[in-house]
């Protein structure tokens, strides 16, 4: 792919069914989501979920969900996941967008997660692209447009109906989405923010001043930094984007290199909008160490307190860890004492029920219990130790590398896949820039790897490098 090519918008279409009209007090019983690319639907998503909440009458008259339906459905935070990673980049589309944005918005944020989107409403782009209809109600215009709608006020039958429609509209203006960037530093241009790459990289604001006061990656530059700028949902955003004054961007070409290197600059820079972000993430660690017995201990600390340390695998809060290391015990018997979950100055209350070998009480012996946990936290450490980590580059003809080295990251870079001697290990060595390693990155590579089974891993010879 050229870097001039531009991506179309990706589209995700949206519609909840809900226990009541207010997101305040209400909750989403069934969503569904279709992923459009601009030209037809590519990916779809449905689910009924537990509102935690009863369903009044009347809308159980109107939607057919009654309580029964959703009782074993998952609840929303089960899904959250999901929603994110499948609408990331993407235009919210919906038939009165803000009712549907409004309601998956304050699911986010009970759970304390910022969820924003640029959106599109069909009803006011139907009413600019058809205008003198009597009425923009989904019924009234699919009716008049001769769209069936097998399932109304179900979230997939309205989604679909929606999609339809939508096409529609795609087929008199095929680029619907208006760039409204008022209220911004009179710095920045519409015409720069319409020259930025539809691409993978790193993107960082800067303040009058020159200063970065903000980091971010993403797999389209430009669709996640008109997101930043629409964004007036919190005095934060609002305070960030009025500051913005100049944005610059490196391209990665694949999202391994955006991450390594956006943990790079917020590490670096430590820009005050990441500020709080970073605390929030990925903030504690699980560390294994010998006691003094020649036990191997693990425990969760904050990233922190841990500072030399390389965290085996990282949580976004100590509660999270913990809940981690005590399913991590009971599947593998280990003992809570040694995994700093329990405190006693004997045996551990697990022992008392044959659920600890009593490693605790030196009956189980080091070797025995220390192999164990070895083999269950070999998962977590890299498999090899020695290793470069081939992916696209910014460009055709371009590849990257990413190289660890006895265990440690040591840098990114990018070469040329004309160049002859590309297999030679010198060739690639020479190609990466040195980069220093820091508490996310293990995570990062680790995360990679093993959400890419194919990421191409290159293994080195250990005495390559003496």
């Amino acid at each position: 792919m050229s870097h001039h090519q531009h991506l179309p918008a990706k589209y995700a279409i949206i519609d909840v069914e809900t226990t009541g009209t207010s997101y305040k007090s209400g909750k989403i019983t069934e969503v569904a989501i279709l992923i459009h690319d601009g030209k037809k639907v590519v990916d779809e998503f449905s689910s009924l979920i537990n509102p935690e909440q009863r369903i009044p009458y009347m809308i159980q008259q109107l939607t057919g969900i009654n309580d029964r339906m959703v009782e074993n459905a998952p609840k929303f935070y089960e899904l959250a996941k999901k929603i994110v990673e499948l609408t990331e980049d993407c235009i919210f589309v919906a038939h009165n967008a803000s009712f549907d944005y409004n309601f998956i918005r304050q699911e986010f944020r009970e759970l304390g997660y910022d969820y924003h989107r640029e959106k599109l409403c069909t009803v006011q782009l139907s009413r600019k692209l058809i205008p003198h209809k009597k009425s923009y109600s989904l019924k009234n215009i699919c009716e008049a447009l001769n769209i069936k709608n097998i399932q109304p006020h179900r979230a997939m039958g309205d989604a679909r109906a929606t999609a339809e429609l939508f096409n529609f509209l795609l087929a008199i203006d095929a680029n619907p989405v208006q760039i409204n960037l008022q209220g911004l530093n009179s710095n920045l241009k519409p015409e720069f923010i319409k020259t930025l790459p539809e691409e993978t990289g790193v993107y960082y604001f800067l303040d009058e001043n020159q200063k970065i006061i903000y980091v971010g990656k993403s797999k389209n530059i430009k669709s996640r930094v008109l997101s930043h700028l629409s964004n007036a949902t919190t005095k934060r955003a609002l305070e960030m984007k009025n500051k913005v004054a100049h944005i610059s961007y490196e391209l990665t070409g694949n999202e391994l290199v955006a991450l390594l290197l956006e943990a790079h600059e917020i590490n670096k820079n430590l820009p005050q909008y990441n500020r709080a972000q970073r605390r929030s993430m990925f903030n504690h660690g699980l560390f294994s160490f010998l006691d003094e017995n020649g036990y191997l201990q693990l425990k969760i600390c904050k990233l922190d307190d841990c500072e030399g340390d390389v965290p085996l695998t990282t949580f976004n809060s100590l509660m999270a860890g913990k809940n981690f290391l005590f399913q991590l015990c009971e599947d593998h018997t280990f003992c809570q004492k040694l995994c700093g979950l329990y405190t006693a100055k004997n045996s551990c209350f697990q022992y008392k029920i044959k659920e600890c070998n009593g490693a605790c009480i030196g009956e189980e012996s080091p070797d025995v219990y220390n192999s164990r946990v070895e083999r269950a936290i070999e998962r977590y450490e890299y498999k090899k130790s020695n290793f470069m980590i081939l992916d696209r580059g910014r460009s055709n003809g371009e590849t990257s590398v990413v190289w660890v080295e006895h265990g440690r990251y040591r840098g990114f870079g990018f070469f040329s896949t004309d160049t002859n001697g590309y297999d030679e290990i010198s060739f690639l060595k020479d190609a990466v820039k040195p980069f220093t390693e820091n508490k996310y990155v293990h995570s990062i590579i680790r995360s990679y790897l093993g959400n890419n089974p194919k990421a191409k891993v290159v293994e080195l010879p250990p005495e390559t490098f003496e």
